[in-house]
Formats: C-alpha cells, structure tokens, sequence
C-alpha cells in the first residue's frame, strides 16, 4: 500500500489491486475522487485542477 500526504490530500494505492491501475484520493477521511491513472479518467467522484495537478506530480516523481 502506497500512502501520500500532499496539499490537504492524503493519495492511496494498493500493490495487486484491481485493474485498473488507480489511485483513491481522500480530504478530511472521506473519499473525494478515484482516479483512473491508465485512461486518466474519474472512476467515482468529481476531479478538480488542484487534484489533477498533484497526481501529475505524483506520477512525475515515480510515486504512482
């Protein structure tokens, strides 16, 4: 499991989860967004730019 703290955000991946590759993005414990990161596409709640943003860097920095 990969656990990330950015810009009041906290970024959850599971190593052998299910296809396809995402991402679940939560802000005050409850779930905002998970993040189709193959088709980058929403899979269950609204993006924003801010969202969006970090997970780039995320993606970037090798962390997703």
């Amino acid at each position: 499991m990969g656990k990330i703290r950015r810009g009041n955000f906290l970024f959850l991946t599971w190593i052998g989860d299910h296809s396809p590759r995402h991402v679940h993005v939560y802000k005050d414990g409850k779930l905002v967004l998970k993040w189709n990161l193959d088709a980058r596409v929403p899979m269950k709640g609204k993006s924003n730019a801010r969202i969006l943003q970090l997970i780039s860097e995320l993606e970037k920095d090798g962390l997703l």
